[in-house]
């Protein structure tokens, strides 16, 4: 399908590798050019080069945390003008209710809810002048299935969903929509880290640990970084120009959810 994006251009945040990557290879397989950012230069100027060779697009690179002042700004100078916002960023640790205190709320907040709408606030003025841009923010299927030992994760994103619930009502008579994409258990690093606090907890190899998770899947298997991209492509594409304010859930089936 030809998504008709070809020649626009986006900022995808997180994607040296994982779900973001996932997305910044599907959106270049589409012609789109890209800035991408990540906070290790190493990987993400490898991720950089990968793309542009495979697709023959442009690809800019910015190091920098995208969760901080100072790393937006230096993001936001490269992509000032950009038709395509994909908004990322890591979820914070795992635990119990009595473990998080003032401050870890804070910088959950700053991560996964604040970060995402200062970049939708900088970048979708230039998209409504322009009359087309679009807007996918990667959150959590613990959105609509809030996760006990994510209490952090399920609080930062869930503000940010309401906060897009109401903002993309206002913007989409502008030809901008923004959508949100929420992962089940998806093979990355992230997934890494729980499934290592699962061993560490069960006393359990690794693998045992997966097989567990995988089991809780109706799919049976974790998701890939190019079935969440492709989702994430499709939404930035011209067919999905009558799609504003979803929530759209990825996982396989393991959240029974009917609304």
């Amino acid at each position: 399908m030809d998504l008709g994006i070809s020649g626009k251009r986006a900022l995808v945040c997180a994607a040296s590798k994982g779900l973001g990557k996932g997305c910044a290879w599907a959106l270049a397989e589409a012609g789109v050019d890209l800035v991408i950012n990540a906070r290790g230069s190493d990987v993400l100027k490898e991720t950089a080069r990968e793309i542009s060779d495979r697709f023959g697009v442009k690809v800019n690179y910015v190091a920098a945390d995208i969760t901080s002042p100072t790393g937006r700004a230096a993001v936001l100078e490269v992509a000032s003008d950009i038709d395509i916002l994909v908004t990322n960023a890591g979820g914070p640790p795992p635990g119990v209710w009595s473990d998080w205190s003032r401050d870890d709320f804070i910088a959950a907040l700053d991560a996964n809810m604040l970060s995402p709408i200062a970049l939708m606030q900088a970048l979708m003025p230039a998209m409504i002048t322009k009359g087309w841009g679009r807007v996918v923010n990667i959150t959590s299927q613990s959105v609509k299935a809030p996760i006990s030992q994510l209490g952090l994760s399920n609080a930062a994103r869930a503000g940010l969903t309401g906060f897009v619930a109401g903002t993309s009502r206002q913007v989409a008579p502008h030809g901008v929509n923004i959508n949100n994409l929420l992962p089940g258990i998806h093979a990355t690093d992230r997934a890494d880290m729980l499934d290592q606090a699962i061993v560490v907890q069960r006393g359990i190899t690794l693998d045992e640990a997966r097989a567990q998770r995988a089991a809780t899947i109706p799919a049976r298997r974790y998701g890939a970084a190019a079935d969440f991209g492709a989702a994430c492509a499709f939404l930035c594409s011209q067919q999905a120009a009558f799609i504003v304010g979803q929530n759209i859930v990825l996982d396989g089936g393991a959240a029974n959810i009917t609304i």
